[in-house]
């Protein structure tokens, strides 16, 4: 009769929990060292989840073979049996080594794009519009600044119909001179409605041809050729708009928006000063202002060439063309001149606005403008743009941030959009998401100036100090370069190699980036020196003292006591900004 003594004195015969326990403890040190060659080499769980389960069945396997040996009186392995094993192990050895080499899905951050077979918004339910970039038919393929002017007016134009979503110029532009699919363009912009054409520019006389198509199915609701002077074209414009209007079944409130008529003679010189203004070299710039001067010259008024110049002066400051007072200072009067000429001009007031704000120091008197240039257009990039650097400013990373993000979903294609997304996370201290936007905006332009900086600061903050280092070296831009390697040599224990980069930082461009050396110094812990060089930029009227309440690099620096008397001083003290009047309504 079977009892529990007999099954256990076969058990102590048979050497099963020897077996057992020899067995536990081997595979215990080898998921161990799997697991930190897991952890090491950055392998997928999947990894682990299959080591776990081969454990379980060896587990089973080496007590039925502890049993089966016991009842032979036997404690060694046949040679088949030893084959069969190695068979197995090398196996499963192989399987690992599969799954820990396979190509892993790569984390990208989560994009307004959609997927490629995502489907395609209907002009019914959501009524939205990519205008692709008109081909050149010129004869003289120097035309072509010419047929991209007139593409982006007309996505101006129409981004001014209320109840129209349009996607904004980078994105839409993004597929110039590619054959790509329009159902393709439409899933990837997530648009209903596609409009392209081209333009044949001879002397004074235009033909513009477009067609509007429904992306869905690819269907024309329209199509027309317009042959004009350059005296008509805007009429051209007006005419384009109120039609895709009316074929998109859009009810207006009102009358459909319209360009502002332009001297036929300055508006060519303007188009083509707009296209070597986007093209951001110091070549261009220079170019783009003396076309827009040129423009002027035939038409002194017009505000469009100011507007421009405005734009471009400040560019010019950014990126060390110009000093940075000179080139605000003609900013300035380019804008009150836009302004004098037409004193409705959205743009020109948020330029002001940040003017006030970054350079004088007057945030009551910049809120004002932004707050007018959103009432005069709130859906304009530029506007929208400025407002979301004023709001960070004044320290209200969440607003700052939605503006970030409205822009990026309407210009899904844009990496400045991304940049300064990425940027505004960052001052907010989202370091995970500040990487992923900033590495975004990377994919869509490799050399995208300061981008690989913030990335290399948020990844210092986060602890990749190689990573931040492998940055910073990638930054074609020297003295921006140069900001992020002192504070990451620094962090790296890498004091020499700090020191001498500050040191040249200091040498050549200790001029106009006063504020930056002093953030390298606070992160460094030189607090005496950090707060000289904030003094030194607020002499110089430095524009990036605009974010010194939330620039995490100055954090050291919170507690002295210095720090709120200098807030104070530039009137940035958390009192004072709480007193500050703006409100924003995302345009829908």
């Amino acid at each position: 009769m079977w009892c529990v003594g007999d099954f256990l004195e076969r058990l102590k015969q048979r050497k099963l929990v020897q077996w057992a326990v020899a067995y536990a403890a081997g595979a215990w040190v080898l998921l161990q060292g799997l697991s930190l060659l897991a952890e090491t080499y950055g392998w997928p769980p999947l990894v682990m989840q299959i080591a776990v389960a081969i454990a379980l069945i060896g587990f089973l396997v080496t007590l039925i073979l502890a049993w089966y040996h016991g009842e032979r009186g036997e404690q060694r392995l046949t040679r088949n049996e030893l084959l069969l094993l190695t068979v197995l192990m090398i196996l499963g050895g192989s399987l690992l080594w599969h799954m820990a080499h396979a190509p892993q899905p790569v984390q990208t951050p989560a994009v307004p794009m959609p997927a490629a077979l995502a489907p395609i918004p209907t002009v019914e339910k959501d009524p939205s519009i990519a205008v692709l970039p008109l081909v050149n038919m010129s004869d003289d393929k120097t035309n072509e600044y010419f047929s991209d002017g007139i593409s982006e007016e007309l996505l101006n134009l129409l981004a001014k119909v209320p109840k129209l979503r349009v996607i904004a110029r980078t994105s839409s532009f993004a597929f110039k001179g590619k054959e790509v699919d329009i159902q393709d363009i439409a899933r990837k912009l997530n648009v209903a409605a596609i409009l392209e054409g081209s333009v044949r520019k001879s002397g004074n006389t235009v033909r513009i041809t477009v067609q509007l198509i429904r992306a869905s199915d690819n269907s024309h609701l329209w199509s027309e050729n317009y042959d004009r002077t350059l005296d008509d074209i805007f009429k051209v414009q007006d005419e384009i708009a109120a039609t895709v209007v009316a074929k998109l079944k859009i009810s207006l409130l009102g009358a459909a928006p319209t360009v502002r008529p332009v001297d036929a003679r300055a508006y060519p010189l303007i188009l083509q000063a707009k296209f070597f203004s986007d093209q951001q070299s110091t070549a261009s710039r220079a170019q783009a202002v003396t076309l827009y001067q040129q423009a002027l010259a035939i038409a002194p008024g017009e505000p469009r060439a100011w507007t421009g110049l405005v734009k471009v002066y400040i560019n010019q400051g950014g990126y060390g063309d110009r000093p940075a007072a000179e080139a605000y200072g003609l900013a300035r009067q380019a804008a009150q001149q836009a302004l004098a000429s037409d004193p409705d001009n959205a743009v020109a007031h948020s330029f002001l606005g940040r003017i006030a704000s970054d350079v004088d120091g007057d945030l009551v008197v910049a809120a004002q403008q932004i707050q007018q240039a959103l009432a005069l257009d709130p859906s304009d990039p530029q506007v929208l743009n400025n407002a979301g650097v004023f709001l960070a400013g004044l320290g209200r990373l969440d607003q700052s941030t939605a503006l970030d993000q409205y822009l990026v979903a309407h210009d899904p294609a844009n990496p400045l959009g991304y940049n300064n997304l990425g940027s505004t996370y960052y001052l907010a201290g989202r370091w995970d998401q500040a990487i992923a936007s900033l590495r975004m905006a990377l994919a869509l332009s490799p050399g995208f100036s300061s981008a690989h900086e913030t990335l290399g600061l948020a990844l210092l903050f986060k602890g990749d100090t190689a990573g931040a280092l492998l940055e910073m070296q990638a930054e074609a831009d020297e003295s921006i370069r140069l900001e992020g390697l002192v504070p990451v040599l620094h962090a790296l224990g890498r004091k020499p190699e700090s020191d001498a980069a500050l040191a040249t930082l200091i040498a050549k461009y200790g001029k106009d980036q006063a504020f930056f050396i002093a953030t390298a110094l606070a992160y460094r812990g030189e607090a005496d020196r950090a707060f000289e060089w904030l003094d030194k930029a607020s002499a110089n009227h430095d524009p990036y003292l605009s974010t010194i309440t939330i620039e995490p690099m100055l954090a050291k620096l919170h507690s002295d006591p210095r720090w709120l008397p200098l807030l104070r001083k530039l009137g940035k003290a958390p009192e004072q900004l709480a007193k500050i009047e703006f409100k924003l309504t995302l345009p829908q």
